[in-house]
Order: structure tokens, then sequence, then C-alpha cells
């Protein structure tokens, strides 16, 4: 049987080393900056930050593998008594420069939980991508949600419309009443059923990492020396605000990192850079920031 903690954690190391060569040939100025820490309760991470780039204004690509007791806190959300758990799994954002290129944030975990004689009682995976583009291309928005289509249909015809709602309903900032982006696949808790093995899931939790570079490094490269303007970058900023609260009151990786004794560096590494809160502020009516607002509220079919 598959030592599945081991071998997800294994695969997302070399995931973690592919991406940030990639994105670090792309920028051209500035190489990632590892962080190796320990996590004083169990476990620990490699936290890989690009800052000042010429294309990327801030990347983060972390990979974290912790364990030990699951705190009280967590133990109600989970419904569950005294247990210990391990959680690992790779997270990232990239905020690029350029206003015409989005943001891109992903990431893919798995879960253990043990009963008291240290048995594995409950064990899942977890994740998705998703897209937050300040100027919309519908072309980008359609590759984005076709790749992560062709890849969800090879495993199961009903994977993408289910994990797209469920995107669509998760990114979703409630207290603004619009999305915080144009969506992708968010999945969680695939477990072993009578249907699908874990060993199932392994395979498509990897490919759909291993989608990741088609999914979002075409658009990156097509949108990263497009002209704008300052007017155009302050928007960006503005609409990295929203970006900023829905990560610190609605998203539930922060709050389980919080929860946990999380490294608060780690945890914080996906808020931009250069961020602007006005009071009160619209775009003007009928404009290419007024119509991001729109399909912002309603979520859309991009396939």
């Amino acid at each position: 049987m598959v030592n599945m903690k081991d071998a997800f954690y294994n695969y997302v190391k070399i995931l973690q080393d592919n991406i940030t060569q990639l994105l670090g040939k792309i920028d051209g100025k500035i190489d990632f900056k590892e962080d190796l820490w320990e996590r004083p309760q169990g476990g620990g991470g490699r936290t890989r930050i690009l800052e000042n780039g010429n294309v990327i204004e801030k990347a983060g690509v972390n990979i974290s593998a912790v364990y030990g007791p699951l705190p009280e806190s967590m133990q109600s959300y989970f419904n569950v008594e005294k247990v210990n758990f391990f959680a690992c799994g790779l997270s990232l954002v990239i905020h690029p420069v350029n206003p015409m290129a989005p943001t891109v944030h992903a990431n893919w975990r798995y879960f253990e939980m043990y009963d008291k004689t240290g048995t594995i009682c409950d064990q899942w995976f977890g994740g998705g991508l998703d897209l937050t583009p300040y100027y919309l291309f519908e072309e980008d928005v359609k590759h984005f949600h076709q790749t992560c289509k062709k890849v969800c249909d090879k495993y199961h015809p009903d994977y993408y419309s289910n994990f797209k709602k469920k995107c669509d309903s998760y990114f979703f900032n409630t207290h603004r009443n619009e999305a915080r982006g144009v969506g992708g696949i968010f999945f969680d808790y695939l477990k072993k059923t009578d249907t699908f093995t874990l060993e199932n899931h392994f395979k498509f939790v990897t490919a759909v990492g291993d989608s990741f570079e088609n999914a979002y490094i075409p658009i990156l490269k097509k949108r990263k020396d497009l002209n704008y303007t300052i007017a155009q970058r302050r928007w960006q900023e503005i609409r990295r605000g929203r970006y900023v609260e829905f990560n610190l009151i609605h998203d539930k990786g922060t709050i389980f990192g919080l929860q946990t004794n999380g490294r608060i560096e780690s945890i914080l590494m996906s808020l931009p850079p250069k961020v602007q809160w006005k009071y009160d502020y619209y775009p003007e009516p009928n404009s290419k920031e007024a119509r991001l607002l729109k399909v912002l509220k309603t979520p859309q079919d991009w396939v």
C-alpha cells in the first residue's frame, strides 16, 4: 500500500522546484529567496519568495508538512475529539507587475487524522486553482477554464462543473457581493469511497498540479509586456485590496494556519505588496474597469 503522505509530499517538492525555476526564467531579474523553517509543534516547510522582479512584483511558492495534536479550535471545526493530524501541500500566489496580467492562486494539499492508537481515522485531498484579473481578456479566462476542464474530464465527467461551482461559491467576498476573480476549480474532502480509491484521488490532484503551467504561464507571457497607465496601475492596487479582504476574512487556509500556530510569514505570503483602499470608489460607467465588476457580480460559464 502506498504511503500517501510521503508520496504526496515528495510530489509537491518536485512541483515547487519546477514552478519556481520556470517563473525565475520568465522574470529574468531576481531569483526566488528560499527560507527553510520548522514548526515548534511538529514539522516545517520550504518557503520560496520572489519580490520586485521585472515581471513579478511578488510571488510565493511554498510547501509544508506539519503534524501534531489538532488544536481545540480545529477539533470543533472538524467535529472530532482529541486527535493528531498531518497536513502537507503546496500553496502559491503570483502577483505580476503589469495590471494586464492576472494574479493567480493555487494549492494542493493532503490531510490525515489519527486515533489514540495512531491509526489513520480520516484522510483526504483538497486543492484547486483560480484566476484574478484586473482587466478582462475573455480569451485568457476561457483558456484557463478549458485547461481545468480538460484535466477534470479525464477523471470524471462531472468534476469540472462541480468543482467550478464550488470555486465560484468559495472565492466570493460576501461582504462585497462580488467574486474575488473569475474562478477556476476548487475541491476538498476527496476521500476513499466505493467508487474511488485514495490512489485515484492522488492521480487526479497531481494531474491538476501538473496542469498549472499550461493554465497560467501562456497568459502571463502574453500580457506581461503590454503597455499600461498609472491609472490602470491604481485600479490594480484597488482590486488587490479586495484580494486582501478575502484572504483575511474568509480564507479557510489562513484560518487553519493561524489556529494551528502556523508560521505567520508563510500564511500571509499571499498578500500583495502594494494595495489601495479608496473610500466609496466606483469606476466610470461602461469603462473596462466597470465591465470587470459586472462579471464579478455573477459567475459566468467560460467553457
